[in-house]
């Protein structure tokens, strides 16, 4: 088994440290060291003859060879004293350092070992034991140098060139150059020694290394790969220039392809390797790069307009705000499917739900809503959804909500908000944000960018707009120019962004799934359907309905045109029309004028108990996302007839679900409709169609399943790809480019005048007195106050 890293560290410091003692010995020793080396041919001999070679220098030093001036009367009984007093110590030097047991515990600690494989302990111990010898002799010489110090500064007359130490200095260097080969430590060379030391701890260090993942320097980054690094960047700028996706993966493949051995990371290991074999070059360039920050121990702290403040997850219970774009009891679908997304959302204990409606004031309430319901207040409205929603679901949803100002545009027939939703969602409960029809919020949006206050924002696609704005007068030029700004909000203020079917825009960051689910109402007359079947009693009396607001674009123009075309194949066929809107006049003048077999009646609820007769609910329209009512029909056990339409493409799984193609297959389906009966609805077909199934996979997709879960912010992933992309991080053009999108876009909509170039409501900017009466806010003037006048 290899060691550890932190063995790996203590062999290196071992060595360095030894290295050092050695050089450090010798300096400190100086000449008073070199002074024993010289008067001894070995350290054995030194240590029986020592006193005697010491008394030959002595009488050496008088000699003329050494070529010492004649010494004073004054100073030599001084200078006897002296060697007298430093005899001593020599002579405890001697007995320490020859001892027999020295060498022996040198030799058993410091000698190879037959296994390449050491305890680093054993080693680490051997240091510390030799260290505190090698401390306890350079004390010995520190004081040995002080003593001469203190003697030299004592004497009278001491000459700073003292002639005796300079030869003593001399002889000693003549000894280290002499016996340069001589033995030490009990049969090792110092050279030898040094050596073998050396190329053991090599050998630990190898083997060491061999057990960690990367054995090899991460080369850096070539030119490809940094120049293909800039072109994934930059997709979202050559996205609106027109470079398709597929050009930048080729330039991206091509400029890789030069750097293949990079890009197979000869730093990983083979398992890590394989890993990522199997991906495509983006992948491996991914990890490519993710490698040699890591390599580096660089991390990104963030960048421009990037906020680094985020909710807090302090108490482990996170919060989920969902913004939408409408409220009941306008039964539109962006005011239903929230609500029961919110109230299915609050049933986990892992986070608080907050619902985030728009607020209109009377005129607007009396342009929108049905049946002329108004309301005094928000609390007098909130009353009205709780109510509705409980007798649906039949339980209490525990979850808040929150109104925001908004106003009622006649010529989009929308809601538009007013100044900064965010405000609206403290600080301190901004954390996951669910943004109902993404691009329809940020169109005029004027406040802090979602992301930067949100740790985790989804945007969730309920509408066609492209589809109909090219119905509009230059509605080519429109739908292009909307196409492009609906890529760039979505990219400037979402992490991710879901479509409920492949019938909306091709948006950035985007999947494919059907998040919404069927009101419970509506399974259980499916089941009361197939209870009475089952009875043998006959559960449909009625034929074909249509229902929908009466707006040519939701189907009613290819309701007409499909009717009239096929007015002799569908003779004696009727079919009944609910529905409110505002094209309801020109759209019964025009199917009067083509004497069309259609009753039209007053929009209602579908649940309604006057609709649960009907046997086949059609729905001619290509225009939506996906059609709730479609959905509710086949809950309640109808046949349902619709076109082969990317909107209908989660419904195809359904045996009464019927598609058609061209005009005559819609006449085909139609009689094969009216001839057949429904069949009964499976367990497994119910709970498709359910809430709680829509819940679940709206976490999936989402990624909330994975959010809301990991509340540690420490664990680990255990996708190695993830795990890369956590520990380094470097920074992102795309992000750079998002963030200057968000500010331009800040900076555009608040401008009055361009606002109204555009298309905004006017007084959206801000949100007026009425509003700030209504909901209990400051007036805008001074909430936003203008300073500098």
């Amino acid at each position: 088994m290899a060691a550890s890293p932190a063995a790996t560290v203590t062999a290196e410091k071992a060595l360095s440290f030894i290295t050092k003692g050695w050089r450090e010995v010798k300096d400190s020793a100086d000449a008073d060291l070199q002074l024993m080396k010289d008067r001894a041919k070995s350290f054995k001999t030194l240590a029986s003859s020592f006193d005697r070679e010491f008394e030959n220098f002595l009488t050496s030093a008088s000699r003329s060879t050494f070529a010492v001036p004649a010494i004073s009367a004054t100073s030599t009984p001084a200078e006897i004293d002296f060697v007298k007093r430093l005899q001593p110590k020599f002579t405890e030097f001697r007995r320490a350092y020859s001892s027999p047991d020295f060498s022996r515990r040198v030799l058993e600690k410091w000698s190879p070992r037959a296994k390449l494989r050491i305890d680093l302990s054993a080693i680490k111990n051997a240091i510390v034991s030799e260290v505190e010898e090698f401390e306890e002799r350079e004390r010995f010489f520190r004081g040995i140098r002080e003593r001469f110090k203190t003697e030299r500064e004592n004497e009278e007359g001491f000459s700073k060139d003292w002639e005796p130490i300079k030869a003593f200095k001399l002889r000693l260097r003549e000894f280290e150059q002499k016996n340069s080969s001589s033995e030490l430590f009990g049969g090792f060379r110092k050279s030898e020694f040094v050596e073998k030391l050396q190329s053991n701890l090599k050998l630990i260090l190898k083997e060491t290394n061999e057990g960690n993942v990367r054995t090899d320097e991460v080369p850096p980054l070539d030119f490809p790969e940094l120049l293909a690094h800039l072109v994934r960047q930059s997709e979202p700028f050559l996205d609106q220039l027109g470079v398709s996706r597929g050009i930048s993966d080729k330039i991206v493949e091509s400029l890789c392809s030069k750097s293949k051995s990079h890009l197979r990371l000869s730093s990983l290991s083979s398992e890590e390797t394989s890993i990522i074999e199997s991906d495509n070059i983006n992948d491996e360039l991914d990890m490519r790069i993710a490698s040699v920050l890591q390599s580096t121990g660089h991390c990104y702290e963030g960048g421009l307009w990037t906020d680094s403040t985020k909710h807090d997850v302090s108490d482990g219970k996170r919060h989920v705000a969902i913004v939408t774009t409408a409220s009941l009891p306008w039964m539109t679908g962006t005011a239903v499917n929230p609500l029961f997304r919110a109230a299915y959302l609050s049933k986990s204990a892992m986070q608080n739900v907050t619902l985030l409606v728009p607020w209109l004031c009377r005129a607007d309430q009396e342009l929108v809503y049905p049946n002329n319901l108004t309301f005094g207040s928000p609390e007098e409205q909130e009353l009205y959804i709780r109510r509705w929603l409980e007798e649906r679901v039949g339980f209490k949803a525990d979850f808040k909500i929150s109104f925001y100002p908004g106003k009622f545009s006649k010529e989009r027939r929308s809601i538009m908000p007013a100044g900064d939703t965010s405000q609206f969602i403290s600080s301190k409960d901004a954390d996951i944000a669910i943004l109902e029809e993404p691009e329809h919020l940020n169109w005029y949006y004027h406040g802090k960018r979602w992301t930067d206050k949100f740790n985790h924002v989804v945007g969730i696609v309920h509408t066609n707009y492209l589809e109909y704005i090219k119905r509009e007068k230059n509605g080519a030029l429109q739908a292009f120019l909307v196409k492009h700004v609906n890529n760039l909000l979505t990219r400037a203020y979402c992490h991710k962004v879901l479509r409920l079917s492949g019938a909306t825009q091709d948006l950035p960051r985007s999947e494919i799934c059907n998040v919404h689910g069927v009101n419970p109402q509506f399974l259980k007359i499916g089941e009361k359907v197939a209870a009475e079947r089952e009875c043998g009693q006959k559960a449909f009396s009625k034929g074909a309905y249509f229902l929908g607001k009466m707006v040519w674009a939701k189907g009613y123009r290819e309701l007409i045109d499909l009717l009239a075309k096929h007015k002799t194949e569908l003779d004696g066929f009727k079919v009944d029309v609910f529905g409110n809107g505002e094209d309801a006049h020109e759209v019964q003048s025009t199917a009067k004028r083509l004497d069309l077999n259609l009753q039209f009646m007053k929009g209602r609820d579908h649940a309604d108990d006057s609709l649960h007769g009907y046997k086949v609910f059609i729905n001619p329209s290509v225009s939506d996302v996906l059609c709730t009512a479609t959905a509710e029909a086949l809950a309640m056990g109808k046949f349902v007839v619709c076109a082969e339409h990317p909107s209908n493409e989660f419904f195809k799984s359904f045996p009464n679900c019927l598609t058609y193609k061209t005009p005559e297959d819609f006449v085909a389906k139609i009689r094969e409709a009216m001839d057949n009966e429904p069949h009964p609805l499976t367990p497994e077909q119910q709970y498709h169609l359910s809430w709680e199934a829509a819940t679940q996979r709206f976490m999936e997709y989402s990624d909330l399943d994975k959010i809301l879960t990991n509340t540690d912010s420490n664990s680990q992933p255990n996708n190695y790809n993830e795990k890369m992309s956590k520990s380094v991080s470097m920074p992102n053009i795309s992000d750079m480019v998002d963030g200057g999108m968000a500010f331009t876009h800040y900076v555009l909509t608040g401008n009055s005048f361009l606002r109204l170039c555009t298309g905004a409501t006017p007084g959206t900017l801000e949100y007026d007195q009425q509003h700030s009466k209504d909901l209990h806010l400051l007036p805008p003037q001074v909430a936003h106050p203008i300073y500098g006048w």
